[in-house]
């Protein structure tokens, strides 16, 4: 076992999670406040929490829904993904599941049908770090006919070390940003057409990070940027208003989500450090909330170009608002 992996991680997951409740720069007072408030779950101006599931976030959705949604979401056959496309499956809403991997998505699809069997789950091919496999998906659902309310940039991978795409660009960024970007710059019409058909506001959420807040101007790359999913939100919500579009974009943080960190060293060492973590982390039904909010709670219709943390509207950096 390589324990200095595992208390990396660990330290990395315990000042994530710090960092998502501090949201850093808050007096000491309020600090108190945020920290106990986070802890319990007190609702904010929203009426939710951190401990609000999607589920609660959705639960009144389905009966304002003159016609059955589709939603695409990337990233869906595990983690929060999964249960965002659980939760709006079971809302109504169709589902399309891009995935590199079909068997992965096959075994979504048939948990999500098995509590929901009248839920209707469309699984396509993609890989998000190649181009011209985003290329051949949008081509794919095009050809369904099908109309596109939401898009949730779920999706996110980290590689630890230097790979690169088949385009040449560096793994994490052609994924978690440039496959992203390219895949909403297609589907764009498509909402936009969607949206003007049929008068139901079309709802874009990038699912990003906290971590944000780490860029510091005076390191500010724009070749090492690995996150810069709030800017892409904040500006396609400025071309939108500019179009008098009846799509909103907004980005999210899901806080940091309680996940496998040791499921490949166990022992009593790690296991421990993941208890004392865990304490801070939420459950994947926690963390797919603000997703599931922002893009189907009618309280956030006409709001774009916002970040949110525990279905609240929040602060992000300077940098993310430049």
């Amino acid at each position: 076992m390589d324990i200095h992996k595992v208390y990396k991680a660990f330290i990395y997951t315990w000042l994530s999670s710090i960092a998502a409740i501090l949201q850093f720069k808050i007096p000491s007072c309020a600090l108190m406040k945020v920290t106990f408030k986070y802890l319990v779950g007190i609702d904010g101006p929203s009426g939710y929490g951190s401990k609000t599931t999607a589920e609660q976030v959705t639960q009144n959705c389905s009966f304002s829904l003159s016609s059955q949604l589709t939603a695409i979401i990337t990233g869906a056959t595990f983690g929060i993904g999964a249960e965002t496309a659980r939760v709006l499956a079971k809302r109504g809403v169709r589902i399309v599941i891009p995935a590199r991997d079909l068997k992965k998505a096959a075994m979504v699809k048939e948990a999500i049908q098995k509590e929901s069997p009248r839920a209707h789950i469309i699984l396509l091919e993609i890989d998000l770090c190649s181009f011209s496999s985003i290329q051949r998906f949008w081509a794919h659902f095009l050809s369904l006919g099908l109309p596109l309310h939401i898009l949730i940039n779920n999706a996110g991978k980290f590689s630890q070390k230097m790979e690169f795409s088949e385009d040449k660009f560096e793994l994490t960024f052609a994924t978690n940003y440039l496959g992203h970007f390219l895949l909403t710059e297609m589907l764009l019409n498509k909402m936009v057409e969607t949206a003007d058909q049929t008068g139901i506001e079309g709802r874009i959420v990038n699912v990003t990070s906290v971590v944000h807040n780490w860029v510091k101007r005076d390191h500010f790359n724009f070749c090492q940027m690995l996150k810069p999913n709030i800017l892409h939100a904040k500006e396609l919500s400025r071309q939108l208003k500019a179009r008098n579009a009846n799509v909103a974009m907004n980005a999210v943080h899901p806080s940091i989500v309680k996940t496998g960190i040791t499921r490949d060293h166990k022992g009593f060492i790690t296991d421990s450090l993941y208890f004392m973590a865990a304490k801070l982390l939420k459950s994947t039904s926690q963390g797919s909330a603000s997703t599931c909010y922002v893009a189907m709670n009618p309280q956030t219709r006409g709001v774009s170009g916002k970040y949110f943390a525990d279905c609240d509207e929040c602060h992000c950096s300077a940098l993310a608002n430049d």
